[in-house]
């Protein structure tokens, strides 16, 4: 391997310097050699085969109550004669398991203090799923 100094004449050297793109090669080779075993890097898991299907899922009971404007209530279309009578009924479907869902469906014009007393009742005797269905009326 020979090295070339110039000649004696002094004609400038025309030869690119090749140190600074090798320099520069092999800290991308280094970098490459470094990176790619985190890419590669996978974790293996052993899951567990399911043996039998997961049961459907179960559909909860739904009781609609409605309140009248006059301060009736209806437990699923049928008129409840007094609060006594309502609270017997909570603590059936209390019982229950999984527990049924409450579907409150007050009037717009019924009055508060009854839908107030049927909540109160409901949460007496541990009702815990209880929802207002079609409330968008009462926006006005």
């Amino acid at each position: 391997m020979g090295m070339s100094v110039g000649s004696t004449e002094g004609d400038e050297m025309c030869d690119i310097n090749t140190t600074p793109l090798i320099d520069v090669m092999l800290v991308l080779l280094i970098m490459f050699i470094i990176t790619i075993p985190v890419m590669t890097h996978a974790v293996k898991l052993d899951m567990p085969r399911p043996t039998n299907a997961p049961p459907p899922p179960v559909q909860p009971e739904v009781i609609t109550i409605e309140i009248d404007f006059d301060g009736t209530v209806l437990w699923n279309g049928t008129t409840v004669q007094d609060l006594e009578v309502l609270e017997k009924y909570f603590r059936v479907e209390s019982r229950k398991d999984p527990q049924p869902e409450l579907h409150m469906r007050p009037d717009k014009r019924s009055k508060y203090d009854v839908v107030a007393r049927v909540l109160a009742s409901a949460q007496r005797n541990r009702m815990q799923k209880i929802g207002f269905v079609n409330v968008s009326e009462f926006a006005d």
